[in-house]
């Protein structure tokens, strides 16, 4: 089949409504899914121990891993917000951006806006990160947890969304 003359577009896709259903790799929906459950369970965990003053904590052992003194510092709030609530909802925010079915929806700026959000939430993670190192002198494993799946679910989305192609492309190739 020639595609000659053809864009792959429908008149919905140049108005930035619709487009062409996207063949999205399998593993993309679980794994986001997955990950953004994760940095929920977390964020609720740090964020009830924000409130409650540390009353559970675990992981204070002291030195270099201290999650006490990250948690209790200057930097666990970011213009008067508790980090750990940002982070809370972050997450909640990026759940039904990783839902399958939205996944599987043919809105185009659901990509934008996903990878987006992701790229947001990534910045917070490299200033939190260099607080923990440059200015508390200690690191939170709990942080560091959510740090980690943030960094780990940027990249899925952005390779996932290189990966994925209009179904009629795969057809063809």
């Amino acid at each position: 089949m020639s595609r000659i003359g053809h864009t792959g577009e429908t008149a919905a896709t140049q108005t930035g409504a619709a487009r062409p259903a996207r063949v999205r790799p399998a593993w993309l929906a679980p794994s986001t899914l997955g990950l953004t459950v994760v940095g929920l369970a977390v964020s609720v965990y740090l964020t009830v121990e924000h409130f409650t003053n540390n009353a559970t904590l675990a992981c204070s052992i002291g030195g270099v891993v201290d999650c006490a003194k990250v948690t209790t510092s200057a930097w666990s709030t970011f213009m008067g917000v508790p980090v750990a609530l940002l982070g809370l909802v972050f997450f909640l925010v990026l759940l039904p951006l990783v839902w399958p079915s939205t996944w599987r929806s043919r809105v185009g700026w659901l990509d934008v806006v996903r990878l987006g959000w992701l790229t947001v939430g990534l910045g917070m993670v490299l200033y939190l990160v260099w607080a923990e190192l440059y200015r508390i002198h200690a690191i939170c494993l709990w942080c560091t947890a959510v740090h980690v799946v943030t960094f780990l679910l940027w990249v899925l989305v952005l390779f996932g969304q290189i990966l994925s192609g209009p179904a009629e492309d795969r057809l063809e190739a």
